[in-house]
């Protein structure tokens, strides 16, 4: 009993206590800052009796004040307040920088310190689609003739100070870019550079060798007749777009050839190649802060005219007109003949979509393994009922337009057989896709595409000319054939590394955003494409003169990744499910059914 009434004295006590000390701890939390806060009076810590809630929010007010105002030598980058924090450059590494100079210029670098290499190129926006019917073959005349001589150097000098450098120039011309670049040690790049921009501002365009070059694009371009693959593929333009500037060829009329002169050179390269529709792109063993100093000094004789080629394309723009070109030659022992409907642009949120269409439809060739069990159901019937020599599903885009449809080549007796099962296929994607299908086209890995052109074995000299010739429509074509080449020769003969440098040369020389697709993965293509120094900087400077910006492969996988059957579906609807095509076809074709049999083809009358 005497222990009880202990307690209950102690409690009363407490109580009668505890108001004074709650008060006293209030009214010091809501007391001002300034009142409470001294720098050499620090507030005294509360007595042991406040409840550990009021005590543990003291000693956290207390640090606060600490912290905003750190001993330097302790949180020197240190800061209570959150921000947000960006992870843009985890996805998008490594890093692409860029530059935008005050003319307008674009300075791009990925830098791979780890490289012993670089290339440096400048990416310029303007081809052959920004001619004139008269000036047709003008960017190509210009490419030639840009590495014959400038004012500090000759020809000669020009070739002997790349080769001494150990370094290797190239260029080449499409419909809608021009591209000069060199591959060279990390110890020449500024020399390189000084090349480039020698070569763009300082050329002479020495009148013999006008002359001389003319008979050069002259026999070029009876080479480029010879191949009934670019025959067919300018045709399919040519038909496409007709009356508009995209319809026009890059090498041009051979008339225009002939009465190109140095003024209409030097006014091309006046009203194209200016700074803002320019990209000096580099990779590899390269420090951005380097190449900009560089190029501010050396790129200093460019044209700032602001208007781009955006606007010269709104001017005029490219048409797609329903038609076809038929030639018959019973010479050629094979037909040849392309399918296509208007695809999309660059910039078409359903261009990704129309990729993976692409690699659905796939390509098959007869020398190829693989048939009835490809991935593609058009392979599986041509493969199967074999009715056709090569196959290839292909995808152009430009700025405003695009090209979507089937390119094959077949004896003539299975002309109509594959014609049906083109257009079936074809049109089936408006109708019924599987997911399976649309997951495999996504993510099957392979490490090569294999295209129509493994159907005859090019000789030595043929590859030597397409090596050299990278301005036409089909080198990534060509590319597919030199892998399928390079496998078929390592396996029955050994090593074929004799290929491996032509085939570095012709990967690193596309043309018109043209795409082949095999029964494989389109992201394993994506990233094999860019597997070197020179395709990283080509994908720089292609990727800036389209978008506007490098899109992260983090990024462009993920769109490809949401691509699913009812995207397909509606894609599909949308590009093929009646509408228009073009068609353009060559050789013993009188088996090949007329116009009207494949636009009734273009959609069905059932589910």
């Amino acid at each position: 009993m005497a222990f009880r009434h202990l307690l209950t004295a102690a409690r009363r006590s407490r109580k009668s206590s505890n108001p004074t000390l709650l008060t006293a701890v209030r009214s010091s939390s809501t007391a001002s800052p300034l009142a409470t806060s001294s720098p050499s009076h620090p507030p005294s810590p509360p007595p042991p009796s406040v409840m550990i809630y009021d005590r543990l929010a003291e000693s956290v007010k207390a640090k606060l004040k600490v912290l905003e105002n750190p001993d330097p030598r302790f949180l020197k980058y240190g800061s209570p307040h959150p921000t947000l924090t960006s992870h843009t450059h985890i996805l998008s590494s490594p890093e692409t920088k860029i530059t935008t100079l005050s003319n307008g210029l674009r300075v791009a670098t990925e830098s791979n310190l780890a490289a012993k290499t670089a290339t440096v190129g400048v990416w310029i926006d303007a081809g052959s689609r920004f001619e004139t019917e008269e000036s047709n073959g003008t960017a190509h005349f210009l490419e030639h003739m840009i590495f014959k001589g400038t004012e500090k150097r000759s020809a000669r000098d020009l070739e002997e100070e790349i080769e001494n450098m150990g370094g290797h120039l190239n260029a080449y011309t499409s419909r809608e870019q021009t591209t000069y670049y060199a591959k060279v040690l990390d110890k020449d790049v500024n020399k390189a550079l000084d090349i480039l921009a020698d070569i763009l501002q300082n050329s002479t365009f020495d009148k013999s060798r006008i002359t001389r070059e003319r008979d050069v694009i002259l026999r070029e371009m009876e080479e480029v007749e010879g191949q009934t693959e670019e025959v067919i593929f300018d045709h399919l333009h040519a038909t496409a777009f007709q009356y508009t500037p995209l319809g026009r060829t890059i090498l041009g009329p051979a008339q225009n050839i002939k009465t190109i002169t140095k003024e209409h050179l030097q006014n091309y390269i006046q009203t194209h190649y200016t700074a803002p529709r320019m990209v000096i792109a580099a990779s590899g063993a390269v420090k951005h802060e380097e190449v900009v100093e560089e190029v501010k000094k050396l790129f200093t004789k460019l044209s700032a005219d602001p208007t781009t080629a955006s606007q010269l394309v709104a001017k005029e723009p490219a048409i797609f007109t329903g038609s076809e070109v038929r030639i018959i030659d019973d010479d050629i022992p094979l037909a040849q003949f392309a399918v296509a409907f208007a695809g999309a642009s660059w910039t078409d949120p359903d261009s990704i979509a129309l990729m993976v269409m692409q690699a659905m439809l796939g390509s098959w060739n007869k020398n190829s393994v693989g048939g009835k069990h490809m991935g593609s159901e058009l392979a599986q019937r041509v493969g199967i009922n074999e009715i056709a020599e090569s196959m290839m599903a292909f995808n152009t885009n430009y700025k405003d337009t695009g090209l979507f449809g089937v390119y094959a080549v077949a004896k003539p007796d299975c002309v109509d057989d594959l014609a049906y099962a083109i257009m079936y296929e074809t049109t089936k994607l408006a109708y019924r896709v599987s997911e399976a299908d649309v997951t495999r086209a996504r993510n099957q890995v392979v490490t090569c595409v294999p295209t129509f052109l493994g159907i005859v074995p090019l000789p030595v000299p043929e590859i030597r000319i397409v090596a050299v010739k990278v301005n036409t429509n089909c080198n990534k074509l060509y590319y597919g054939c030199l892998c399928s080449m390079i496998q078929s020769a390592s396996s029955s003969v050994g090593r074929a590394d004799w290929l491996l440098p032509i085939l570095d040369k012709v990967r690193s020389s596309s043309d018109d955003g043209l795409n082949v697709a095999g029964g494989g993965s389109l992201k394993s293509s994506l990233l094999l494409h860019i597997d070197g120094t020179s395709p990283v900087a080509e994908d720089i400077g292609r990727q800036l003169l389209t978008y506007g910006r490098r899109i992260p492969f983090a990024e462009l996988f993920a769109r490809i990744d949401a691509v699913d059957a009812s995207t397909i579906k509606r894609v599909a609807n949308r590009f093929i499910y009646d509408r228009d095509i073009v068609i353009a076809a060559m050789g013993p074709i009188q088996g090949l059914p007329d116009y009207n049999w494949f636009r009734r083809r273009t959609y069905w009358n059932r589910y």
